[in-house]
């Protein structure tokens, strides 16, 4: 059996379709041919499995016990292809541009843009994922990349985009409540929020030690934007990525808390392919992102 040729797809199509319909002339119309030729699809297919698979009924056909038996795998096959063929109809869209970036600076920079980004594009459907396990923009079929390191692969145009650095925030009403030139007496409106991964950081780690031993820490998260989330909550004052914190400081839900120091994080950058095709769209995105870093 492993040695059985398969049969044309367009003959299990007329198959499926008369035996599903009970007549040859009902097949022939919804797929849109002469009841002839899927008479002369289904022959060959007979001839092919050495069997009938129809027979006659009045004025239509109903199936052989082979028939059922073909219908039953047919049918099967047929609607995992339709399923597969409707799952990646989304991706077809000429208008997607396929963005990854890292998922704090995909919340917090990008997505307070994205809106300002459809103005300029009104066509555009971005794809946004914060995938970013593949190192190469072809192995991801990515548009535009924006990392924290620069990729340097051949056949990509890259530049710098941003500064990131850490920075202390806190919402508005709590900064109100901490003396201003006095850092010290902090502990006693509040405590500390922060990332694991920042406390255990051959770099950020000495720097929170140095600068925020005196603040208690009240809640250590292994996600930056459950960091984020609690800054927003009020429940402390939180070290994060200004990137991340875009969004929340320029509507003024956080502000930064001016007597602590900032890190900095280094640059992030961003990526496109350097070829002519999927442009000027593409192009038009990449450029426009690159803008909106300049005016940040």
């Amino acid at each position: 059996m492993s040695n059985t040729r398969l049969p044309s797809f367009k003959f299990l199509l007329g198959f499926e379709a008369a035996a599903r319909l009970g007549n040859y002339s009902r097949a022939a119309d919804e797929l849109c041919v002469s009841q002839s030729a899927i008479s002369h699809q289904i022959s060959q297919l007979e001839e092919q499995v050495g069997q009938p698979l129809f027979r006659r009924k009045g004025r239509g056909v109903e199936l052989t016990v082979a028939g059922r038996l073909l219908l039953d795998s047919a049918t099967k096959s047929l609607e995992q292809i339709r399923g597969g063929l409707a799952r990646i109809e989304t991706y077809m869209d000429e208008n997607l541009v396929t963005l990854v970036c890292p998922a704090p600076v995909a919340q917090g920079w990008l997505q307070a843009r994205v809106e300002r980004l459809l103005q300029e594009h009104p066509l555009l459907c971005p794809i946004i994922s914060i995938d970013e396990t593949a190192r190469c923009i072809d192995e991801m079929d990515v548009d535009i990349a924006i990392t924290r390191e620069p990729l340097r692969q051949q056949g990509v145009f890259e530049v710098p985009l941003l500064s990131d650095e850490l920075v202390a925030v806190c919402t508005p009403e709590l900064a109100q409540r901490l003396p201003a030139a006095r850092p010290e007496q902090h502990a006693q409106q509040t405590g500390l929020l922060c990332h694991e991964g920042d406390l255990t950081s051959d770099r950020v780690g000495p720097f929170i030690r140095e600068h925020f031993s005196a603040l208690r820490k009240v809640a250590i998260y292994d996600d930056t934007r459950l960091v984020l989330d609690a800054a927003l909550r009020g429940r402390g004052l939180a070290l994060l990525s200004s990137l991340l914190a875009d969004d929340a400081l320029r509507s003024g839900r956080l502000v930064r808390v001016a007597p602590y120091p900032t890190l900095p994080l280094g640059t992030v950058w961003i990526s496109r392919t350097a070829g002519e095709s999927r442009l000027p769209l593409v192009r038009g995105v990449f450029d426009s992102l690159l803008r909106y870093s300049q005016s940040n």
